[in-house]
């Protein structure tokens, strides 16, 4: 009995000492200093969780602007604990960075490695709380910029959020809840509720996809680059264009651009290859814009 509860002490003990601890993680390595930060934030009901977070570097020693890129969900909800930071030199990541800016990416609460519940649920088709689900992405975009604008080599203001799909969704949100240390928003084809049934171009409720738009309008002061294509298989043109014009009539400010088709699904544009030839020129004027 004693070595049975001994075993257990040990098991007990290595499990603690696997548990992650707030801040980096080892050290920075390669030609953008990737490294790993364990981001903490408060949930809905006051516990503290950890977001397993990627910081790139840009090639410079002054403190530098800083982006806060949000992923999108998958449709399958058991291949949200798969889902992973993309690498510092792939393309999207690497634009920013070569532009001088501080890249976060963030997993959310229930996705990759920060895991634990998912709080971002949008509850019944036919009752869908898009608004709430947004506010719960909002959240932990919120714990990112307090963490990683306080990192020495981050400026404290002048943060771009970039969102694409969920993640362009969450920063409409994080638009509506203001921050003086944000200065742009970017949406990359944002939104929920597409792939219903996992079927392409099937949406849940794109009317009250639109009605949440509008009250994220309501607050939102800052004006925002929305980004679609033609060929979007979750939020086809029609949808983008009821939540932009929601978005407006609530008093929002957005410019909406919906280009052309690209490859096979629009909806990949910003991870895409090639695709920062697109939304790169649109981005870079919008951030030089007063």
């Amino acid at each position: 009995m004693r070595t049975l509860v001994l075993l257990l002490a040990i098991v007990l003990a290595g499990c603690a000492a696997a548990q992650p601890a707030a801040g980096p993680e080892g050290q920075p390595a390669g030609e953008w200093r990737d490294q790993i930060h364990w981001i903490p934030m408060r949930d809905g009901a006051g516990a503290t969780r950890l977001l397993y977070t990627r910081i790139c570097r840009p090639k410079t020693e002054v403190p530098a602007r800083l982006v806060v890129i949000s992923h999108g969900t998958p449709p399958v909800a058991a291949e949200r604990l798969t889902t992973r930071p993309a690498p510092c030199d792939s393309e999207a990541i690497r634009w920013f960075l070569e532009r001088g800016f501080v890249v976060a990416q963030a997993m959310r609460r229930g996705y990759g490695q920060t895991g634990g519940a998912y709080d971002e649920g949008n509850g019944s088709c036919s009752a869908a709380e898009y608004a709430a689900s947004g506010r719960e992405t909002a959240r932990d975009i919120a714990a990112v910029v307090d963490y990683a604008a306080a990192l020495p080599f981050a400026r404290r203001d002048g943060v771009v959020l970039v969102g694409q799909s969920a993640g362009g969704w969450g920063t409409i949100a994080a638009a509506a809840r203001g921050d003086p240390r944000i200065a742009a928003y970017v949406d990359m084809a944002g939104g929920r509720g597409g792939h219903y049934h996992l079927l392409a171009n099937s949406n849940c409720r794109p009317d009250q996809l639109a009605a949440a738009a509008g009250q994220f309008g309501a607050g939102a002061g800052t004006r925002m680059l929305w980004v679609f294509t033609a060929n979007d298989s979750y939020f086809a043109p029609d949808i983008a264009q009821a939540m932009h014009a929601a978005f407006i009539a609530a008093g929002g400010r957005a410019e909406l651009h919906q280009i052309g088709p690209f490859g096979s699904d629009g909806h990949r544009l910003f991870w895409g290859r090639g695709g920062s030839q697109i939304w790169g020129p649109l981005v870079e004027r919008y951030l030089a814009s007063p």
